[in-house]
């Protein structure tokens, strides 16, 4: 829905003021006092993001996975390579040098999936989920604070990862679902 019918719609929320709480190197953190469609007001706590980018990359067959910490969750877990996008890149730019930084695999090209909110009740993050499994093998680059180990999963690992509890994201779920799909009818979309 685009923002003028967004506003227009009879539950649309109108901003009265916001106040600023926290800025930091991925998020910020503002309230905003609301006015509601019956008239009160009510306040929102609202995490804004750049937002970010999964891929789905396969090589011979095999999902390329990172295990890393996450210290909210406070354990280890298996995902699509994934980041956020830097200041004025693309997320198709972010995707490629995602995949290459933290698995080491460069994408010869790497196709747009779909977009989601990632968790639309506080945050305004948009995922961006890419496929590629035109892919080479190099050396990884990983930011200076990320610590994390490639593997590559077979669809019967990744399954057994899933009920594992190893992997819980939402992005990389949808990354499974997805291969699934091309896997069973050679489309990544319904």
């Amino acid at each position: 829905m685009n923002e003028e019918k967004a506003a227009s719609h009879p539950f649309a929320e109108t901003t009265i003021s916001t106040q600023p709480v926290f800025s930091g190197r991925m998020i910020s953190l503002e309230i905003s006092t609301v006015r509601l469609p019956d008239g009160r007001t009510a306040t929102r706590e609202i995490v804004r993001h750049p937002g970010a980018v999964g891929v789905l990359a396969l090589h011979g067959g095999r999902m390329i996975a990172v295990e890393q910490y996450r210290k909210p969750l406070e354990r280890v877990q298996l995902e699509i390579p994934a980041g956020k996008l830097d200041p004025g890149e693309s997320p198709e730019a972010a995707a490629l040098r995602e995949l290459e930084e933290e698995t080491g695999f460069r994408a010869g090209s790497v196709r747009h999936l779909l977009s989601f909110s990632t968790s639309p009740g506080f945050a305004d993050e948009v995922l961006h989920l890419y496929f590629t499994d035109d892919v080479t093998p190099g050396g990884q680059r990983p930011d200076e604070d990320e610590f994390l180990s490639v593997e590559l999963l077979t669809p019967e690992e990744a399954e057994r990862a899933l009920r594992d509890g190893r992997i819980c994201d939402a992005k990389t779920m949808l990354a499974l679902y997805a291969w699934k799909l091309y896997r069973l009818s050679g489309a990544l979309t319904p």
